[in-house]
């Protein structure tokens, strides 16, 4: 029984990372180009930043939601099917 939950723990874990990441690495990478833009510019207005960075997490989310909605349906699937078969080890 303790299997199954450290199991479902660690894959609940690795799913948050992993759908975590695409709007994490288009804030990343825009965030790096507009600071590589402001340095060549001399421009240090911190609010340019700010819009760019909602744009392409609001895209990565469009991308990749079908994708994460996918991921966690089937995380969801497993985590019923782990819930009834703790059930049944601990039913009478």
């Amino acid at each position: 029984m303790d299997d199954v939950i450290l199991r479902v723990a660690r894959e609940g874990l690795l799913l948050v990372l992993v759908c975590s990441a695409p709007p994490l690495l288009a804030a990343l990478a825009v965030g790096l180009i507009m600071g590589v833009l402001q340095a060549a510019t001399q421009v240090q207005e911190q609010t340019l930043n700010l819009v760019p960075k909602i744009v392409a997490v609001t895209v990565a989310l469009l991308v990749a939601g079908p994708w994460m909605g996918s991921q966690l349906l089937r995380f969801t699937e497993a985590l019923l099917v782990a819930v009834a078969q703790v059930g049944r080890m601990g039913g009478p």
